[in-house]
């Protein structure tokens, strides 16, 4: 068992969501951040699928009653084990009643928590995920929160530290896949052109963008769209030409047409994207 003294921004239960209910209208969700969050858990010799605590920009802090082994990844919030500065991306061992606390991240924004043996909270349609646009899921957490730890796996931390880089507070670049609807704007590549900045509103739901540099997008088309399916890291584009990057708690469905879709393997470095920070779009060919 675990306990929440203070939650930090937004802290979450997240494991690898709930993929095969799209009939139902549910969403995948999970993490945010995959590649940190399976990271996490490979430290502490979990299955990569096992619930973790995924805390937006730092603040956290946990009690631990006794004795447990803990990761941090992601974004680069300080971290401490009752006051004693801990390397990220290694595994901490927690000897005794311990406090693991995360202090605010100097770059990216998610931060991940794994314990060995998992966060153990009921699972909804077969997911500890917290989904925030379906309301899914174990509410975010809150000080005074206790946490059930689930029962240790086999397999032991094969590595004590992963030595990944840091998010970057800098330029993010991802790559883009033009489409399915980029015949309904005159200018489709004009999405490459220049840079954007994510909008202060954006969430786990989507990355909402500004226009810093280049050309806007122009619609061509101004008829009604029939409501199509969304996938992860689709750039749906609204009336008002600002963009929204599709994440992890994104709607199934939508109205506005999909310029273009952000490919699977850079999904997770946007997730890391901060308000504020600058992001250009490539164009990206099979």
């Amino acid at each position: 068992m675990l306990r929440v003294v203070a939650p930090g921004l937004l802290s979450t239960i997240q494991d690898l969501g709930r993929p095969g209910w799209f009939h139902a209208g549910v969403g995948v969700s999970g993490a945010a951040d995959r590649r940190s969050f399976t990271l996490a858990n490979r430290l502490v010799g979990n299955p990569e699928s096992a619930a973790a605590i995924e805390c937006a920009l730092g603040g956290l802090r946990l009690e631990f009653p006794a004795g447990a082994i803990a990761a941090v990844t992601g974004a680069s919030a300080p971290i401490s084990v009752d006051g004693r500065p801990e390397a990220p991306a290694s595994v901490l061992y927690l000897t005794g009643p311990s406090y693991l606390e995360l202090g605010i991240a100097a770059s990216g924004l998610r931060c991940y928590v794994a314990v060995r043996g998992g966060i153990d909270v009921p699972a909804v349609l077969g997911s500890r995920s917290r989904d925030t646009l379906a309301g899914l899921g174990p509410e975010p957490l809150a000080a005074g929160d206790a946490l059930g730890i689930g029962r240790p796996p086999r397999e032991w931390p094969s590595v004590e530290v992963a030595p990944v880089a840091a998010p970057t507070a800098d330029l993010v670049t991802v790559r883009v896949r033009l489409g399915p609807r980029d015949d309904w704007f005159r200018r489709p590549a004009d999405l490459f052109i220049g840079s954007w900045q994510a909008g202060t509103d954006s969430d786990r739901v989507g990355l909402r963008l500004d226009r810093i540099d280049g050309p806007p997008l122009t619609r061509r088309t101004h008829g009604e769209l029939p409501t199509e399916g969304m996938p992860l890291g689709a750039i749906q584009v609204p009336p008002s030409g600002q963009p929204v990057v599709f994440l992890a708690d994104h709607p199934i469905t939508g109205g506005y047409p999909v310029v273009g879709t952000v490919i699977d393997a850079d999904v997770d470095r946007l997730a890391q994207v901060r308000p504020g920070q600058r992001l250009r779009f490539r164009a990206w060919m099979p």
